[in-house]
């Protein structure tokens, strides 16, 4: 943080104080925070402030990085007066588990992020992240984007820098001690605490006794725990219990990543799983987590084999008959033959004239192949995108109080959710379903979802937090994305600021790229300095 921003946040701060011991100064506050400087008056909106609670119609003045002023406020002669009549002012959206930071280089307008109203993305997720995260840090300085980032560290970024190629096997207790090293500098460098994807490699050959060491580490830093579980389908009450077991034998916070019932025998126990977790958290477990509004997931076509027997047939027909269907299979990314990309694995059965499984184990044979020729990551190769849940279960777990919203989303628009998942909330599940109050959406899309990793003055309306806003029209906001036009832009969001700069605005992004990192320092997050 800079002496200027430091200086600004103490004057604001020093507002505040006077305000809740002389609450008639609100004037005075307000003309405290007055310089040269120009600031931006938002007037008439009806606001939502983030904590949950009753929307009203106030003005909000922000100057710099900060809101500086709040209330029944006079136009100053520095203002930019915006006159929001009509139209809902909220925190900027922070989306809790995101992969929106791939390619910052030529994308850093991160436009499928700030188009749904996200200032803040929460990176580092499924047990990978940019390694060592000082020299990302350093990087996003020189070169900042649109929107904030903070980062956990990953676990099986840490598996590959101690175990090197051969990570696809149980570390040793020397590897482990290593890998405790490595995470408490990447903590030291700011990072919010462990993440796993439990069901990726290299962590699925992880035991549970290494995860839990590696997560006492994070305890003992005041840090945190996000976990793309071991299994979202076979063995997924195993994996329930695995990181309620962490939560409470390392005692630290654990959010489970895009929470799902992925499992045909599972569809409809939501309120089974709802009353598992609401045990654990009585029982003293801070367990939450985090869900994207789509009964469809992206990730590899491997995923689905956990024993990874890309060559049982048994286990590639019990895939397709109760974790996703050949026709609910299709293929968003796919190197070796690009001409298959929107087809589904039922359709590639039909034109290759094979039954689904053996077409899946082919598919993925194929990859293989191509990825060792080419010398390339895996992920790089092939991604599909898998139906495998209900709405009636999407529902109710987004309605769990301990649930925030996500998006899992990327830059690129090969999944709907990169694009329109924070939109989707808004506009299907909250003002055509009812399924959330406006006001609770906004609250877990941004207070909550900073209580839940940490993050301190963003998230908020109030005075002296950042000035990360967006403004919308609850009327009209929507997502727009689909399957065959995933980047398609979501309609309603008007104007988006971050750190009080506007980065989107008229259905485009800017160009201002004001973004900061959001780094944990001593327990606690920079961002409350």
């Amino acid at each position: 943080m800079s002496i200027k921003q430091s200086f600004s946040l103490t004057l604001c701060k020093y507002s505040i104080c006077l305000l809740l011991m002389f609450p008639t100064l609100h004037v005075f506050s307000e003309t405290l925070n007055q310089s040269d400087a120009k600031s931006t008056l938002i007037i008439n909106a009806t606001v939502i402030d983030g904590n949950g609670g009753p929307s009203q119609t106030i003005d909000v003045r922000i100057k710099e990085q900060q809101i500086v002023a709040l209330g029944e406020l006079t136009p100053a002669a520095n203002d930019t007066v915006i006159n929001a009549s009509g139209l809902h002012l909220a925190p900027g959206f922070i989306d809790t588990h995101s992969h929106h930071d791939e390619e910052l280089e030529t994308k850093s307008d991160v436009l499928a992020a700030v188009s749904q109203g996200i200032t803040t993305i929460v990176i580092g997720q499924d047990g990978d992240s940019h390694f060592p995260i000082k020299n990302f840090w350093a990087m996003r300085d020189s070169q900042p984007a649109a929107v904030n980032i903070a980062s956990y560290v990953g676990h099986n970024t840490l598996r590959t820098q101690v175990m090197g190629a051969n990570a696809n096997r149980q570390a040793t207790e020397a590897e482990i001690r290593s890998m405790e090293r490595l995470l408490q500098q990447e903590l030291d460098a700011g990072a919010l605490g462990l993440s796993t994807g439990l069901e990726y490699d290299s962590g699925i050959f992880s035991t549970q006794d290494e995860v839990l060491q590696l997560a006492k580490v994070a305890a003992k830093n005041g840090a945190r725990y996000i976990s793309h579980i071991r299994s979202e389908a076979g063995t997924f009450e195993a994996a329930i219990e695995e990181i309620i077991t962490i939560g409470k034998e390392a005692k630290l916070p654990v959010q489970i990543s895009h929470i799902k019932l992925a499992r045909r025998d599972l569809w409809g126990k939501a309120d089974e799983l709802i009353a598992r977790l609401d045990k654990a958290r009585a029982e003293g477990v801070d367990i939450t987590a985090d869900i994207y509004p789509y009964t469809y997931w992206m990730s590899t076509l491997q995923v689905l084999f956990p024993e990874r027997d890309f060559d049982n047939i048994e286990s590639a027909e019990y895939a397709l008959s109760e974790l996703a269907s050949p026709e609910g299979m299709i293929l968003s990314v796919y190197e070796p033959d690009p001409g298959l990309v929107g087809k589904s694995i039922a359709e590639i059965a039909i034109a290759r004239g094979q039954k689904p499984a053996v077409v899946y184990m082919a598919l993925i044979a194929e990859s293989i192949a191509y990825q060792e020729l080419n010398k390339l990551s895996y992920e790089k190769v092939e991604s599909v995108i898998g139906t495998s849940m209900v709405e009636q279960d999407i529902e109710k777990l987004m309605q769990w109080p301990h649930s925030n919203i996500c998006s899992d989303g990327t830059p690129f628009g090969l999944h709907p959710r990169d694009f329109g998942s924070f939109t989707r909330v808004l506009g299907r599940y909250s003002r055509q379903n009812n399924v959330l109050s406006l006001e609770n959406a906004v609250h877990k899309m941004t207070g909550l979802s900073a209580q839940h990793v940490g993050i301190k003055n963003r998230g908020v309306i109030k005075l002296g937090a950042f000035a990360d806003l967006v403004l919308f029209d609850a009327n009209a906001v929507i997502d727009q994305a689909t399957v065959k036009d995933a980047s398609k832009v979501s309609l309603g969001i008007e104007k988006v600021w971050v750190n009080g700069q506007l980065v989107f605005n008229q259905q485009k992004a800017t160009g201002a790229t004001p973004g900061e990192n959001v780094m944990r320092l001593s327990g606690a997050n920079s961002s409350s300095l």
